[in-house]
């Protein structure tokens, strides 16, 4: 993977195409091969005619791992976004952002819409919007000594998922202790972009995209038919939609 560097450290991206670009920002735990190659979003965009650059967060796939809490502010990540465009020298950029990344882009687009044609919101809704994930129990389970120390659900998920990508845990703990803080209006008021908010209809995570798009100006919504927040990133009514909205 082609990298580029900050003072916080070095950052991984793939970059495949050509055409108008387009940036994917991918969820908490996760990195940009797991959620959007293994998936096929890239595949996808690449064959509809674009150019297709998904970061590996900090502390997340080949980016740096830092561990302090601090380091993983909202603001912090989202300056990550505009360091990768910058590094690209792309003036404007269509973006998708997933669970997490969605979080991440929402703050960027608030204070730079001026740097986006279209944004699209996945897995992301009214219940992630106002609280989201349970922080520091996902936090507990990601730093236990072993995966038999853990009995919170969806704490035991993320470890498991950490534990299969070989994720450095304590840069997790501290991303999920960081970045998260409710959507507020007086933010997603400031959102000037024709914007699309995807989420499955059985996902208990996110919660109702209506929630959250009714917050963004000129907002549109996509009922990903019959899928939780896991299986809805890489729903070809998905890729669809968000074909259907570029298009436009």
């Amino acid at each position: 993977m082609p990298s580029f560097s900050t003072a916080d450290g070095d950052f991984a991206y793939l970059d495949e195409g050509s055409g108008q670009p387009v940036v994917l920002v991918h969820g908490f735990a996760s990195n940009a091969r797991v959620n959007w190659l293994d998936t096929g979003w890239i595949d996808w965009l690449v064959q509809a005619g674009y150019r297709t650059i998904a970061l590996d967060n900090r502390g997340h796939g080949g980016s740096v791992k830092l561990h302090h809490v601090d380091d993983y502010r909202l603001e912090r990540m989202a300056d990550d976004v505009t360091a990768l465009i910058d590094h690209l020298d792309l003036s404007r950029v269509r973006a998708i952002g997933y669970s997490m990344g969605a979080r991440i882009l929402i703050d960027f687009a608030s204070r730079q819409s001026d740097r986006l044609d279209q944004l699209v919101l996945g897995g992301i809704g009214g219940t992630m919007a106002r609280a989201g994930l349970d922080r520091e129990h996902i936090a507990a389970a990601l730093l236990a000594p072993t995966l038999d120390d853990v009995t919170d659900p969806i704490g035991r998920g993320y470890r498991l998922f950490a534990d299969q990508t070989r994720s450095d845990r304590q840069a997790l703990a501290a991303c999920i202790r960081g970045y998260g803080r409710p959507v507020d209006a007086s933010e997603t008021a400031r959102i000037g972009v024709p914007t699309l908010v995807a989420v499955g209809s059985k996902d208990a995570v996110a919660g109702p995209p209506s929630e959250l798009a009714a917050m963004i100006p000129g907002a549109e919504v996509l009922d990903i038919p019959n899928r939780d927040h896991m299986r809805a990133t890489g729903d070809r009514v998905f890729k669809e939609g968000v074909a259907a909205f570029f298009a436009r």
